[in-house]
């Protein structure tokens, strides 16, 4: 009989740290901390490569992460770590290494040529590596050919989920680096509004359409992807490679289907690994119009700051390691404060779409009631994940922060140098910041009016960058994707899955076939009743 792996809770540290908790932070209050300790911030502090983190004014000790630290020892994070750097299986349920960091790791190794494991790499690593970086050659001259064609004005990027998510938050985030000539349009939802509004900006002989799709089969792109070929088409595009305006000139797919490609009419294609996950995938072929927007060596240079937060994440210990350390504060807060949310408060225009690619990142990632070795996990997993970028935030949902009945932790994301905007306009902006993390920890008391109140001693962390360029938001995606590794890895989930997604997806197609059939047995009331409402719509 096979036995099962222990469940975190039934490890030695967590009773330790659920006693922690009730005998020391229950009745912490983080003004009287730094008023009794003048190291906490030092302590409880740390430069990584391209940020700075200030985890001060979280409700937590040097006690706290020392007990974190040994439930880490104890779920052997580090062991799983170390078996994803060599290439071993660990997305368990579908049999797949798991080697996003791969994709942004130099051709010698980098910072992580000396690492232990790296030099004990099969040669099916290294040809690995290789074949990454042929990839990524193939990819940046596509990109630097479609930056110098003149005649191609408008990018629209087809896709859904991570093939979506991650290219457009770093477009996005990157637009004082974006080529003026250029327009990005990113769409995703099955939604035909979405779509249209696009296509109704565009013209089809300077619009170049990049189908990012690994299977060529995904339901809403594929969708999204014919319609406009539709469009394409009956504007005056052709399907004869030799036209002009042509879909084998004006379509690019992202993919490993070639020969699908090849049948929907698109020659150039640029594919990856099953080893990608979608959500990590946005280093791959799938960064494509990332790279035509921002040009080959500022790519590199993203690419190369993520580097730098993995050879951080992997050379670490479980003392100072960034990743580690917040992937632990969110296994502190879910299971032992009892916070089921975290706020994400980016102080940057440019970041303002990273709330929702973090959504998708850990709450598709961790958000699991079930090991990866199929027990049942009976402690909390993935906080919802939510936010706005400030300042719009304070004055939309701060209010409930300061005063609401819930303890919500916040996540504070500003840049020390705003560029060309570093002014009055930047400096109010991080003041601001800085003094919503003040206001949180410090509240207001003793004024006339209860309703004037605010309780403080609520927790926040507060990341900084330098500036907001490629290597550094590189680097910040790059410890967002290692600590949401590491918080799984202590509650024993596969991060890399996604059985939930597919359910919907299953269930959709089923449905669109009970329609054409009119077989509804075994249907629930639910559901029959609104599909028929659909089809009276339609019929209508």
């Amino acid at each position: 009989m096979k036995t099962l792996p222990v469940l975190c809770n039934t490890l030695p540290a967590w009773p330790a740290l659920e006693s922690h908790f009730h005998e020391d932070i229950q009745t912490l209050d983080l003004r009287q901390a730094f008023a009794a300790d003048a190291g906490r911030l030092d302590a409880l502090s740390q430069q990584a490569p391209h940020v700075f983190a200030d985890l001060s004014k979280n409700l937590w000790t040097e006690r706290t992460e020392e007990l974190l630290r040994e439930l880490a020892q104890q779920t052997g994070v580090l062991a799983q770590r170390d078996a994803m750097l060599a290439g071993e299986p660990v997305n368990c349920t579908e049999g797949r290494a798991v080697m996003h960091w791969l994709l942004r790791m130099p051709r010698d190794g980098g910072q992580l040529r000396h690492c232990a494991t790296v030099q004990q790499w099969q040669p099916a690593m290294h040809e690995a590596l290789g074949q990454v970086h042929e990839t990524l050659d193939a990819m940046l001259a596509l990109a630097e050919q479609v930056r110098g064609d003149e005649g191609i004005t408008d990018i629209v990027n087809i896709g859904i989920g991570g093939s979506h998510l991650g290219p457009e938050v770093v477009v996005n985030a990157l637009e004082d680096w974006v080529d003026a000539g250029k327009n990005f349009h990113f769409v995703s939802n099955v939604d035909g509004h979405e779509l249209g509004h696009v296509l109704r900006r565009v013209r089809p002989h300077s619009t170049l359409f990049l189908i990012a799709s690994k299977s060529f089969t995904t339901a809403e792109t594929m969708l999204n992807a014919h319609s406009a070929r539709r469009w394409f088409l009956e504007q005056g595009g052709s399907e004869d490679p030799q036209a002009a305006c042509s879909i084998d000139r004006h379509f690019v797919a992202l993919t490993t289907n070639v020969q699908a490609a090849a049948d929907f009419g698109i020659r150039r294609t640029l594919g990856f690994w099953d080893w990608v996950g979608g959500r990590f995938s946005l280093w791959s072929a799938i960064g494509l119009p990332v790279a035509i927007a921002i040009g080959a060596a500022q790519f590199r240079a993203l690419l190369d700051g993520a580097h730098a937060m993995d050879a951080h994440f992997f050379s670490s210990g479980v003392e100072g390691n960034l990743p580690l350390r917040l992937g632990l504060l969110d296994v502190w807060y879910r299971d032992f404060c009892g916070f089921s949310s975290r706020c994400i408060a980016p102080y940057s225009h440019g970041l303002r779409r990273l709330t929702a690619y973090l959504q998708q990142l850990e709450m598709e990632s961790n958000g699991k009631g079930v090991t990866r070795d199929g027990q049942t996990l009976p402690v909390r997993t993935a906080p919802v994940i939510w936010g706005e970028p400030g300042t719009n935030g304070q004055h939309a949902f701060f209010q409930m922060l300061h005063q609401g009945q819930d303890v919500i932790p916040v996540e504070f994301i500003a840049l020390r140098d705003g560029g060309k905007y570093l002014g009055a306009h930047h400096q109010s902006l991080v003041v601001n910041a800085i003094a919503q993390a003040q206001a949180l920890m410090e509240g207001r008391h003793g004024e006339e009016g209860a309703e004037r109140h605010c309780a403080g001693n609520r927790p926040s962390s507060f990341l900084l960058l330098q500036q907001l360029d490629p290597a550094s938001l590189g680097a910040l995606i790059a410890l967002y994707e290692h600590r949401v590794f590491s918080a799984g890895a202590v509650w024993g989930i596969n991060s890399f899955d996604q059985w939930g997604v597919e359910l919907g997806k299953h269930l959709a197609r089923q449905l669109h076939a009970r329609q054409d059939s009119g077989d509804w047995q075994g249907v629930d009331a639910s559901t029959q009743g609104l599909m028929h409402r659909l089809a009276a719509g339609s019929a209508g």
